[in-house]
Protein backbone atom coordinates (compact mmCIF):
# COMPACT_ATOMS: atom_id res chain seq x y z
CA UNK A 1 0.00 0.00 0.00
CA UNK A 2 3.05 2.37 -0.35
CA UNK A 3 2.22 4.04 -3.28
CA UNK A 4 0.60 7.10 -3.75
CA UNK A 5 -2.03 5.59 -5.69
CA UNK A 6 -3.04 3.72 -2.93
CA UNK A 7 -2.44 6.54 -0.21
CA UNK A 8 -4.52 9.09 -2.55
CA UNK A 9 -7.17 5.95 -2.74
CA UNK A 10 -7.73 5.92 1.09
CA UNK A 11 -8.06 9.43 1.19
CA UNK A 12 -11.05 9.35 -1.29
CA UNK A 13 -12.87 6.63 0.08
CA UNK A 14 -12.21 8.32 4.23
CA UNK A 15 -13.54 11.36 2.79
CA UNK A 16 -16.32 9.88 0.81
CA UNK A 17 -17.56 8.30 4.25
CA UNK A 18 -17.52 11.84 5.46
CA UNK A 19 -14.08 12.26 7.49
CA UNK A 20 -13.25 16.16 7.91
CA UNK A 21 -9.67 16.26 7.23
CA UNK A 22 -6.83 13.95 6.36
CA UNK A 23 -3.32 13.04 8.25
CA UNK A 24 -1.07 12.67 5.45
CA UNK A 25 2.52 11.38 5.76
CA UNK A 26 5.20 13.05 3.45
CA UNK A 27 5.50 15.65 0.44
CA UNK A 28 5.08 13.22 -2.11
CA UNK A 29 1.73 11.83 -0.86
CA UNK A 30 0.06 15.29 0.17
CA UNK A 31 0.96 16.00 -3.44
CA UNK A 32 -0.98 13.02 -4.24
CA UNK A 33 -3.87 13.83 -2.57
CA UNK A 34 -4.46 17.04 -2.47
CA UNK A 35 -6.24 17.45 -6.04
CA UNK A 36 -8.31 14.52 -4.66
CA UNK A 37 -9.52 16.15 -2.03
CA UNK A 38 -10.77 19.49 -0.84
CA UNK A 39 -11.21 18.61 2.85
CA UNK A 40 -8.00 20.06 5.10
CA UNK A 41 -4.89 18.01 4.97
CA UNK A 42 -2.78 17.72 8.21
CA UNK A 43 0.99 17.39 6.90
CA UNK A 44 3.93 15.59 8.26
CA UNK A 45 7.24 14.27 7.01
CA UNK A 46 8.74 11.10 8.90
CA UNK A 47 12.27 10.48 9.26
CA UNK A 48 15.11 7.97 11.22
CA UNK A 49 17.24 10.48 12.59
CA UNK A 50 20.70 9.08 14.24
CA UNK A 51 21.12 11.90 16.24
CA UNK A 52 17.71 12.48 17.34
CA UNK A 53 14.72 10.50 18.45
CA UNK A 54 12.68 13.56 17.07
CA UNK A 55 10.84 11.23 13.80
CA UNK A 56 7.93 13.80 12.88
CA UNK A 57 8.39 17.06 10.32
CA UNK A 58 12.28 17.50 12.28
CA UNK A 59 13.67 20.12 9.72
CA UNK A 60 12.64 23.17 8.28
CA UNK A 61 12.90 22.16 4.83
CA UNK A 62 10.02 19.70 5.54
CA UNK A 63 8.33 22.77 6.49
CA UNK A 64 8.54 24.18 3.05
CA UNK A 65 8.07 21.05 1.02
CA UNK A 66 5.09 19.90 3.20
CA UNK A 67 3.21 23.60 2.40
CA UNK A 68 4.63 23.74 -0.96
CA UNK A 69 2.44 20.33 -1.89
CA UNK A 70 -0.63 21.38 -0.15
CA UNK A 71 -0.99 20.82 3.29
CA UNK A 72 -3.08 22.92 5.71
CA UNK A 73 -2.32 22.28 8.81
CA UNK A 74 1.49 21.21 9.47
CA UNK A 75 2.34 18.92 12.63
CA UNK A 76 5.80 18.63 14.39
CA UNK A 77 7.43 16.19 17.28
CA UNK A 78 6.37 18.47 20.19
CA UNK A 79 8.46 16.55 22.95
CA UNK A 80 11.25 17.53 25.17
CA UNK A 81 13.58 15.78 23.84
CA UNK A 82 16.98 16.90 21.68
CA UNK A 83 16.42 17.94 17.92
CA UNK A 84 17.48 19.39 15.38
CA UNK A 85 15.52 22.41 15.43
CA UNK A 86 13.79 24.02 18.14
CA UNK A 87 10.19 23.57 18.16
CA UNK A 88 9.26 27.67 17.68
CA UNK A 89 11.30 27.74 14.53
CA UNK A 90 8.87 25.26 13.58
CA UNK A 91 6.24 27.16 13.99
CA UNK A 92 7.19 30.25 12.65
CA UNK A 93 8.13 28.56 9.38
CA UNK A 94 4.58 27.17 8.81
CA UNK A 95 3.30 30.68 10.33
CA UNK A 96 5.47 32.23 7.09
CA UNK A 97 3.58 30.07 4.68
CA UNK A 98 0.00 31.09 6.03
CA UNK A 99 0.00 27.66 7.46
CA UNK A 100 -1.85 26.35 10.96
CA UNK A 101 0.04 23.83 12.94
CA UNK A 102 -0.34 21.06 15.48
CA UNK A 103 1.85 19.89 18.56
CA UNK A 104 2.49 15.98 18.51
CA UNK A 105 2.63 15.57 22.27
CA UNK A 106 3.49 12.85 24.75
CA UNK A 107 2.52 14.67 27.63
CA UNK A 108 0.65 17.82 29.19
CA UNK A 109 3.83 19.55 29.80
CA UNK A 110 4.63 19.05 25.92
CA UNK A 111 1.19 20.68 25.16
CA UNK A 112 1.74 23.34 27.37
CA UNK A 113 5.14 23.98 25.66
CA UNK A 114 3.60 23.88 22.48
CA UNK A 115 0.97 26.32 23.53
CA UNK A 116 3.46 29.05 24.34
CA UNK A 117 5.02 28.15 21.29
CA UNK A 118 2.34 29.38 19.38
CA UNK A 119 0.87 25.90 18.28
CA UNK A 120 -2.94 26.33 17.03
CA UNK A 121 -3.33 22.55 17.73
CA UNK A 122 -1.93 20.10 20.20
CA UNK A 123 -2.27 16.25 20.05
CA UNK A 124 -2.24 12.78 21.62
CA UNK A 125 -0.38 11.22 19.08
CA UNK A 126 3.07 10.25 21.25
CA UNK A 127 1.73 9.63 24.17
CA UNK A 128 2.73 6.03 25.21
CA UNK A 129 5.33 5.98 22.42
CA UNK A 130 8.31 8.20 24.16
CA UNK A 131 9.18 6.08 26.86
CA UNK A 132 8.60 2.31 28.34
CA UNK A 133 6.07 -0.59 26.74
CA UNK A 134 3.81 0.73 24.22
CA UNK A 135 -0.11 0.71 25.92
CA UNK A 136 -3.01 -0.99 24.16
CA UNK A 137 -5.43 1.65 25.09
CA UNK A 138 -5.63 5.39 23.95
CA UNK A 139 -4.74 8.21 26.60
CA UNK A 140 -8.48 9.50 27.09
CA UNK A 141 -7.35 11.24 30.38
CA UNK A 142 -4.41 13.15 28.69
CA UNK A 143 -7.11 14.24 26.69
CA UNK A 144 -9.24 15.75 29.05
CA UNK A 145 -6.12 17.35 30.78
CA UNK A 146 -5.02 18.68 27.61
CA UNK A 147 -8.65 19.89 26.51
CA UNK A 148 -8.27 22.29 29.81
CA UNK A 149 -5.51 23.91 28.18
CA UNK A 150 -7.22 24.48 25.40
CA UNK A 151 -10.14 23.65 22.99
CA UNK A 152 -8.54 22.70 19.87
CA UNK A 153 -7.01 19.17 20.92
CA UNK A 154 -6.62 16.85 18.48
CA UNK A 155 -6.93 13.05 19.60
CA UNK A 156 -4.58 10.43 18.31
CA UNK A 157 -3.21 7.12 19.10
CA UNK A 158 -4.41 3.25 19.33
CA UNK A 159 -8.02 4.66 18.58
CA UNK A 160 -9.34 1.44 17.59
CA UNK A 161 -12.65 1.13 17.58
CA UNK A 162 -15.72 3.62 17.23
CA UNK A 163 -16.34 3.37 21.06
CA UNK A 164 -12.82 4.67 22.21
CA UNK A 165 -13.59 7.35 19.37
CA UNK A 166 -16.61 8.44 21.19
CA UNK A 167 -14.55 8.86 24.40
CA UNK A 168 -11.95 10.47 23.36
CA UNK A 169 -14.71 12.88 22.03
CA UNK A 170 -16.51 13.01 25.40
CA UNK A 171 -13.08 13.57 26.97
CA UNK A 172 -13.02 17.22 24.89
CA UNK A 173 -11.22 16.17 21.78
CA UNK A 174 -11.90 18.41 18.90
CA UNK A 175 -11.20 16.06 16.53
CA UNK A 176 -10.23 12.43 16.33
CA UNK A 177 -8.11 11.09 14.07
CA UNK A 178 -7.72 7.51 13.20
CA UNK A 179 -5.11 6.48 11.34
CA UNK A 180 -4.01 1.92 11.66
CA UNK A 181 -7.38 1.16 11.96
CA UNK A 182 -8.33 2.63 8.43
CA UNK A 183 -5.09 2.40 6.42
CA UNK A 184 -2.67 -0.50 7.88
CA UNK A 185 -4.23 -3.40 6.72
CA UNK A 186 -2.01 -6.10 8.21
CA UNK A 187 -2.13 -4.30 11.35
CA UNK A 188 -6.53 -4.91 11.32
CA UNK A 189 -5.61 -8.02 9.98
CA UNK A 190 -3.45 -8.84 13.36
CA UNK A 191 -6.04 -8.03 15.39
CA UNK A 192 -8.90 -10.12 13.56
CA UNK A 193 -6.04 -12.47 13.78
CA UNK A 194 -5.50 -13.21 17.49
CA UNK A 195 -9.50 -12.33 18.65
CA UNK A 196 -10.28 -15.64 16.12
CA UNK A 197 -7.48 -17.32 17.53
CA UNK A 198 -8.77 -16.94 20.72
CA UNK A 199 -12.00 -18.05 20.26
CA UNK A 200 -11.00 -21.21 18.19
CA UNK A 201 -8.73 -22.25 21.31
CA UNK A 202 -11.50 -21.75 23.43
CA UNK A 203 -13.69 -23.49 21.72
CA UNK A 204 -11.54 -26.37 21.15
CA UNK A 205 -11.34 -26.54 24.88
CA UNK A 206 -12.01 -29.82 26.09
CA UNK A 207 -15.52 -30.40 27.75
CA UNK A 208 -16.08 -29.96 31.24
CA UNK A 209 -17.95 -33.26 33.00
CA UNK A 210 -20.55 -31.25 35.14
CA UNK A 211 -22.57 -33.47 37.56
CA UNK A 212 -25.56 -32.55 39.48
CA UNK A 213 -26.70 -34.45 42.60
CA UNK A 214 -29.91 -34.19 44.18
CA UNK A 215 -31.78 -35.55 46.68
CA UNK A 216 -33.31 -38.49 44.35
CA UNK A 217 -31.36 -38.87 41.01
CA UNK A 218 -28.05 -37.29 39.70
CA UNK A 219 -27.33 -35.91 36.21
CA UNK A 220 -23.99 -36.39 34.27
CA UNK A 221 -23.23 -34.00 30.99
CA UNK A 222 -20.22 -33.38 28.71
CA UNK A 223 -20.59 -29.78 27.93
CA UNK A 224 -18.71 -27.37 25.78
CA UNK A 225 -19.41 -23.72 25.26
CA UNK A 226 -22.57 -23.79 27.67
CA UNK A 227 -24.13 -26.49 25.03
CA UNK A 228 -24.81 -30.21 26.34
CA UNK A 229 -23.02 -32.91 24.49
CA UNK A 230 -23.95 -35.69 25.86
CA UNK A 231 -26.33 -36.65 28.92
CA UNK A 232 -27.01 -39.35 31.49
CA UNK A 233 -29.17 -39.89 34.68
CA UNK A 234 -28.19 -42.02 37.49
CA UNK A 235 -30.80 -42.55 40.13
CA UNK A 236 -29.47 -40.90 43.57
CA UNK A 237 -29.56 -44.88 46.13
CA UNK A 238 -31.93 -44.09 48.87
CA UNK A 239 -29.89 -44.53 52.20
CA UNK A 240 -26.49 -44.41 50.01
CA UNK A 241 -23.61 -42.42 50.94
CA UNK A 242 -21.23 -39.92 48.72
CA UNK A 243 -18.73 -42.28 47.72
CA UNK A 244 -21.21 -44.94 46.55
CA UNK A 245 -23.16 -42.19 44.51
CA UNK A 246 -19.61 -41.02 42.89
CA UNK A 247 -19.13 -44.43 41.81
CA UNK A 248 -22.59 -44.85 39.93
CA UNK A 249 -22.01 -41.39 38.13
CA UNK A 250 -18.23 -42.34 37.16
CA UNK A 251 -19.63 -45.89 36.18
CA UNK A 252 -22.34 -43.87 33.71
CA UNK A 253 -19.73 -42.10 32.69
CA UNK A 254 -16.86 -44.26 31.72
CA UNK A 255 -16.98 -44.04 28.43
CA UNK A 256 -16.62 -40.16 28.56
CA UNK A 257 -13.24 -40.75 30.37
CA UNK A 258 -10.36 -38.69 28.50
CA UNK A 259 -12.99 -36.14 26.71
CA UNK A 260 -12.72 -33.58 29.25
CA UNK A 261 -10.56 -31.75 31.03
CA UNK A 262 -12.44 -30.72 34.41
CA UNK A 263 -15.38 -31.65 36.96
CA UNK A 264 -18.11 -29.57 38.01
CA UNK A 265 -20.16 -30.63 40.62
CA UNK A 266 -23.39 -29.04 41.59
CA UNK A 267 -25.16 -31.09 45.01
CA UNK A 268 -27.59 -30.67 47.33
CA UNK A 269 -26.62 -29.35 50.57
CA UNK A 270 -23.74 -26.64 51.90
CA UNK A 271 -20.39 -26.76 49.44
CA UNK A 272 -17.77 -25.41 51.00
CA UNK A 273 -13.79 -25.34 50.26
CA UNK A 274 -14.32 -28.39 48.58
CA UNK A 275 -16.55 -30.32 51.19
CA UNK A 276 -19.93 -31.37 51.52
CA UNK A 277 -22.63 -32.07 54.40
CA UNK A 278 -26.21 -31.86 55.00
CA UNK A 279 -28.01 -28.88 56.29
CA UNK A 280 -31.71 -30.99 55.49
CA UNK A 281 -30.99 -34.47 56.35
CA UNK A 282 -34.61 -35.14 55.42
CA UNK A 283 -33.50 -34.21 51.86
CA UNK A 284 -30.33 -35.91 51.71
CA UNK A 285 -28.04 -37.19 54.41
CA UNK A 286 -24.37 -36.38 54.09
CA UNK A 287 -22.39 -37.90 57.02
CA UNK A 288 -20.05 -35.41 58.48
CA UNK A 289 -18.08 -33.13 56.05
CA UNK A 290 -17.66 -34.84 53.16
CA UNK A 291 -14.40 -33.81 51.21
CA UNK A 292 -16.33 -34.19 47.90
CA UNK A 293 -13.90 -32.24 45.35
CA UNK A 294 -11.26 -34.38 47.00
CA UNK A 295 -12.94 -37.37 46.59
CA UNK A 296 -14.34 -37.12 42.91
CA UNK A 297 -11.13 -36.39 41.82
CA UNK A 298 -9.75 -39.69 42.83
CA UNK A 299 -12.68 -40.92 40.75
CA UNK A 300 -13.03 -39.23 37.74
CA UNK A 301 -9.12 -38.45 37.42
CA UNK A 302 -9.83 -34.49 36.75
CA UNK A 303 -9.47 -31.23 38.73
CA UNK A 304 -12.66 -30.72 40.39
CA UNK A 305 -14.66 -28.20 41.34
CA UNK A 306 -18.13 -28.09 43.56
CA UNK A 307 -20.94 -26.10 45.06
CA UNK A 308 -24.00 -26.17 45.93
CA UNK A 309 -26.66 -27.48 43.49
CA UNK A 310 -29.15 -24.54 43.32
CA UNK A 311 -26.19 -21.97 43.50
CA UNK A 312 -24.71 -23.50 40.36
CA UNK A 313 -27.91 -22.80 38.80
CA UNK A 314 -28.75 -19.32 39.50
CA UNK A 315 -25.66 -18.79 37.99
CA UNK A 316 -26.59 -20.36 34.66
CA UNK A 317 -29.53 -18.89 34.76
CA UNK A 318 -28.19 -15.66 35.16
CA UNK A 319 -25.73 -16.12 32.17
CA UNK A 320 -28.49 -17.41 30.24
CA UNK A 321 -30.85 -14.57 30.86
CA UNK A 322 -30.99 -12.67 27.48
CA UNK A 323 -32.09 -9.01 28.92
CA UNK A 324 -29.09 -7.45 31.03
CA UNK A 325 -30.06 -8.65 34.46
CA UNK A 326 -27.38 -7.61 37.35
CA UNK A 327 -29.22 -9.10 40.44
CA UNK A 328 -30.74 -12.44 40.33
CA UNK A 329 -32.37 -14.80 43.12
CA UNK A 330 -33.07 -18.53 42.02
CA UNK A 331 -35.10 -20.65 43.36
CA UNK A 332 -35.53 -24.50 42.60
CA UNK A 333 -38.39 -26.10 44.22
CA UNK A 334 -38.29 -29.93 43.92
CA UNK A 335 -37.43 -32.57 46.51
CA UNK A 336 -36.54 -29.29 48.80
CA UNK A 337 -36.24 -26.08 48.20
CA UNK A 338 -32.46 -24.68 47.17
CA UNK A 339 -31.75 -21.19 45.97
CA UNK A 340 -29.17 -18.88 44.93
CA UNK A 341 -28.09 -15.33 44.60
CA UNK A 342 -25.85 -13.14 41.59
CA UNK A 343 -25.41 -9.64 42.89
CA UNK A 344 -24.55 -7.37 40.65
CA UNK A 345 -22.87 -9.83 38.79
CA UNK A 346 -21.18 -12.19 41.66
CA UNK A 347 -22.63 -15.25 42.56
CA UNK A 348 -22.77 -15.31 46.11
CA UNK A 349 -21.36 -18.44 47.89
CA UNK A 350 -21.74 -20.28 51.11
CA UNK A 351 -24.91 -19.93 53.16
CA UNK A 352 -26.42 -17.69 50.81
CA UNK A 353 -29.39 -18.70 48.69
CA UNK A 354 -30.48 -21.96 51.15
CA UNK A 355 -34.00 -20.22 51.39
CA UNK A 356 -35.40 -23.65 51.69
CA UNK A 357 -34.16 -24.04 55.58
CA UNK A 358 -35.87 -20.28 56.52
CA UNK A 359 -38.48 -20.54 59.07
CA UNK A 360 -40.77 -17.21 58.76
CA UNK A 361 -42.98 -18.69 55.65
CA UNK A 362 -43.65 -21.65 56.98
CA UNK A 363 -44.83 -19.79 60.53
CA UNK A 364 -41.74 -21.39 61.78
CA UNK A 365 -43.27 -24.61 62.17
CA UNK A 366 -39.74 -26.10 60.43
CA UNK A 367 -37.67 -25.65 57.73
CA UNK A 368 -39.97 -24.09 54.55
CA UNK A 369 -38.75 -27.08 52.05
CA UNK A 370 -40.31 -29.19 54.57
CA UNK A 371 -43.86 -27.25 53.95
CA UNK A 372 -43.57 -27.08 50.21
CA UNK A 373 -41.79 -29.27 48.38
CA UNK A 374 -42.50 -32.93 46.45
CA UNK A 375 -42.40 -34.41 49.55
CA UNK A 376 -44.87 -32.44 51.76
CA UNK A 377 -47.03 -32.44 48.47
CA UNK A 378 -46.86 -36.43 48.45
CA UNK A 379 -47.56 -36.41 51.72
CA UNK A 380 -50.56 -34.28 52.42
CA UNK A 381 -52.15 -35.79 49.76
CA UNK A 382 -51.70 -39.80 52.24
CA UNK A 383 -52.80 -37.57 54.57
CA UNK A 384 -55.69 -36.71 53.10
CA UNK A 385 -56.79 -40.04 52.04
CA UNK A 386 -55.47 -39.87 48.30
CA UNK A 387 -52.57 -42.75 47.14
CA UNK A 388 -51.45 -40.20 44.83
CA UNK A 389 -47.32 -38.93 44.14
CA UNK A 390 -46.61 -34.91 43.70
CA UNK A 391 -47.23 -35.10 40.01
CA UNK A 392 -50.80 -36.84 40.47
CA UNK A 393 -51.25 -34.17 42.96
CA UNK A 394 -50.82 -31.68 40.35
CA UNK A 395 -52.95 -33.37 37.93
CA UNK A 396 -55.71 -33.29 40.32
CA UNK A 397 -55.57 -29.75 40.91
CA UNK A 398 -55.48 -29.13 36.97
CA UNK A 399 -58.48 -31.12 36.62
CA UNK A 400 -60.02 -28.87 39.58
CA UNK A 401 -59.90 -31.23 42.33
CA UNK A 402 -60.60 -29.02 45.67
CA UNK A 403 -58.38 -31.29 47.88
CA UNK A 404 -55.85 -31.20 45.35
CA UNK A 405 -55.75 -27.81 44.65
CA UNK A 406 -55.52 -26.97 48.26
CA UNK A 407 -52.59 -28.63 48.46
CA UNK A 408 -51.21 -27.09 45.84
CA UNK A 409 -52.77 -23.81 46.90
CA UNK A 410 -50.82 -24.34 50.04
CA UNK A 411 -47.24 -24.39 48.84
CA UNK A 412 -48.11 -22.04 46.41
CA UNK A 413 -48.82 -19.43 48.75
CA UNK A 414 -45.43 -20.24 51.27
CA UNK A 415 -43.09 -19.81 48.07
CA UNK A 416 -45.23 -16.48 47.11
CA UNK A 417 -44.44 -15.02 50.86
CA UNK A 418 -40.46 -15.84 50.59
CA UNK A 419 -40.69 -14.21 47.17
CA UNK A 420 -41.90 -11.18 48.76
CA UNK A 421 -39.15 -11.24 51.68
CA UNK A 422 -36.64 -12.21 49.02
CA UNK A 423 -37.96 -8.88 47.33
CA UNK A 424 -37.19 -6.82 50.52
CA UNK A 425 -33.81 -8.62 51.48
CA UNK A 426 -31.75 -8.34 48.43
CA UNK A 427 -34.30 -6.71 45.84
CA UNK A 428 -33.37 -8.98 42.90
CA UNK A 429 -33.96 -7.78 38.96
CA UNK A 430 -35.79 -10.93 38.81
CA UNK A 431 -36.44 -14.01 40.94
CA UNK A 432 -35.77 -17.02 38.44
CA UNK A 433 -38.00 -20.19 39.70
CA UNK A 434 -36.98 -23.85 38.68
CA UNK A 435 -37.19 -27.32 39.86
CA UNK A 436 -39.69 -30.11 39.56
CA UNK A 437 -42.44 -28.22 41.51
CA UNK A 438 -41.88 -24.86 40.73
CA UNK A 439 -42.43 -25.54 37.08
CA UNK A 440 -45.38 -28.19 37.33
CA UNK A 441 -48.27 -27.04 35.56
CA UNK A 442 -50.16 -24.06 37.31
CA UNK A 443 -47.77 -23.30 40.32
CA UNK A 444 -46.70 -20.42 39.07
CA UNK A 445 -49.57 -18.38 37.98
CA UNK A 446 -50.74 -19.72 41.82
CA UNK A 447 -47.62 -18.33 43.16
CA UNK A 448 -48.23 -14.32 41.00
CA UNK A 449 -51.81 -14.67 42.02
CA UNK A 450 -50.48 -14.70 45.73
CA UNK A 451 -48.13 -11.69 45.21
CA UNK A 452 -50.57 -9.51 42.87
CA UNK A 453 -51.89 -6.91 45.29
CA UNK A 454 -48.35 -6.05 46.44
CA UNK A 455 -47.16 -2.46 45.66
CA UNK A 456 -45.42 -2.00 41.94
CA UNK A 457 -42.41 -1.55 44.14
CA UNK A 458 -42.56 -4.69 46.22
CA UNK A 459 -43.57 -7.08 43.49
CA UNK A 460 -41.13 -9.45 42.78
CA UNK A 461 -40.75 -9.75 38.98
CA UNK A 462 -41.39 -13.96 38.81
CA UNK A 463 -39.76 -15.34 35.95
CA UNK A 464 -40.27 -19.41 34.79
CA UNK A 465 -36.37 -20.89 34.41
CA UNK A 466 -34.73 -20.91 31.19
CA UNK A 467 -32.83 -23.58 31.27
CA UNK A 468 -34.74 -26.53 33.32
CA UNK A 469 -33.50 -29.13 34.95
CA UNK A 470 -30.03 -28.18 32.95
CA UNK A 471 -29.27 -25.16 34.40
CA UNK A 472 -27.37 -26.57 37.61
CA UNK A 473 -25.12 -28.56 34.65
CA UNK A 474 -24.93 -25.62 32.61
CA UNK A 475 -23.77 -23.19 35.57
CA UNK A 476 -21.37 -25.39 37.05
CA UNK A 477 -19.85 -26.34 33.88
CA UNK A 478 -18.82 -22.59 33.46
CA UNK A 479 -17.74 -22.06 37.26
CA UNK A 480 -15.84 -25.20 36.63
CA UNK A 481 -13.58 -24.19 33.40
CA UNK A 482 -13.21 -20.72 34.91
CA UNK A 483 -12.00 -21.92 38.02
CA UNK A 484 -9.73 -24.66 36.26
CA UNK A 485 -8.76 -21.79 33.79
CA UNK A 486 -7.85 -19.23 36.64
CA UNK A 487 -7.31 -21.38 40.01
CA UNK A 488 -10.41 -19.78 41.12
CA UNK A 489 -14.58 -19.75 40.67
Amino acid sequence: MDEPVFVAGFAMAAVAAGAAALRIESERYVRAVRPKVSVPIIGIAKRDLEDSPVRITPFLSDVDELAAAGADIIAFDATRRPRPVELAALVAAARAHGKLTMADCSSLEDARNALECGIDFVGTTLSGYVEGPEPDDPDIALIAEMAALTPYVIAEGRIRTPQQAAAAARAGAYAVTVGSAITRTEHTTAWFRDALAGAYRAAGDSPVLAIDIGGTKSMAALISAGAIIEKVQVPTAAGGNPDGWLAAIAAATRAWNGRYGCVGIAATGLVEDGCWQALNTATLNIPGAYPLAERAASFFKAPVFALNDAQAAAWGEYRAAKEAVNSVVFLTISTGIGGGVVSNGRLMTGLAGHFGLTRGASGGAGPLEDRVSGKFIAGEAARLGHDADTPSVFAAATRGEAWAAGIVDGSAAKVATLCADIKLMFDPDVVIIGGGIGLADGFLPRVSQNLAALPARLRPDIRAARCGAQAGLIGIADLARSAAGEGKP
